[in-house]
């Protein structure tokens, strides 16, 4: 029965993992307010650590989403990529 409690708790806890990973992003960032708020009321942490708590929930990890570590800007105007005739990513011969 206690294996059987302890697979279940680990399912829920992956289920709601996958389900909280996929989640849009806004629908992310209005549930870890919520949860962060709900924190704080319940007296567990102080409101600083509430606020915290929000911004790190509502973040992805990874390069999954654009919102979190920015390494996916805009290039420098500067640079520019050199023009290889024949070698695009659509070419389906060389030359």
């Amino acid at each position: 029965m206690a294996q059987q409690l302890i697979v279940g708790l680990i399912v829920a806890a992956a289920a709601f993992y996958a389900v909280w990973r996929w989640m849009p992003a806004g629908w992310r960032r209005i549930a870890a307010r919520k949860l962060a708020s709900g924190t704080h009321r319940a007296g567990l942490v102080g409101q600083e650590r509430a606020d915290q708590l929000a911004a790190s929930l509502a973040r992805t990890s990874g390069c999954g989403s654009c919102d979190s570590c920015g390494s996916c800007g805009p290039q420098a105007a500067g640079k520019k990529e050199p023009d290889e005739a024949g070698r695009g990513a659509l070419s389906t011969h060389s030359r």
